[in-house]
């Protein structure tokens, strides 16, 4: 399938900017701006092109009942029940805690909608589980893909929000309108 991704990447357009950090064994993975369905399908293609197969995603159960659920649990899905009160936060982090190496692929928004905030979940599984965020954006105005240095929570919550905000602020995605620059708060 590598051969297959690295010619979608390269008749896409789509160049890496920077390095992957892929020396680290446990990491959280946030993709952003996540604007369309398009995102998974380019998220696939650099997965593969930074061998990172291993990586996993959460994605609501719907996508996972038949006829097609088994192959998001091949690409390394895990269903969410996303209607209950189920603390899915420990849960994740209890996975982080019972592998050695773990990287978990989540959307900071949770949507691909427009939001007028973020989710805190990835935030709060990273800082429990003491591992560290890497922002990862697919800017569709440039065809390219960027990642952060490895950031870890500080504990100041709204603070290292803005961080993530001001990371993805200037990124176009597919469907730029419901990018997230518009959360980016301005201090004087």
């Amino acid at each position: 399938m590598r051969v297959f991704w690295n010619l979608f990447l390269r008749l896409g357009g789509w160049t890496l900017q920077g390095s992957f950090p892929v020396h680290l064994k446990k990491y959280l993975i946030i993709v952003g701006p996540h604007t369309s369905n398009w995102d998974f399908v380019v998220g696939l293609a650099f997965r593969s092109k930074l061998q990172l197969q291993h990586a996993k995603f959460l994605g609501k159960e719907e996508l996972f009942r038949a006829p097609f659920g088994f192959i998001f649990r091949k690409l390394g899905g895990f269903p969410v029940n996303r209607q209950g009160n189920t603390n899915m936060v420990d849960q994740v982090v209890t996975l982080f805690n019972t592998h050695e190496s773990f990287v978990l692929v989540l959307s900071p928004e949770g949507t691909r909608k427009r939001v007028d905030r973020l989710r805190s979940g990835f935030y709060h599984i990273a800082q429990k589980a003491g591992v560290p965020i890497i922002m990862t954006a697919f800017d569709f105005e440039k065809k390219q893909a960027s990642f952060s240095d490895p950031f870890f929570p500080t504990g100041d919550e709204e603070t290292d929000l803005q961080e993530i905000i001001r990371f993805y602020a200037p990124i176009k995605g597919r469907n730029p309108e419901q990018g997230l620059a518009h959360l980016l708060t301005i201090k004087s």
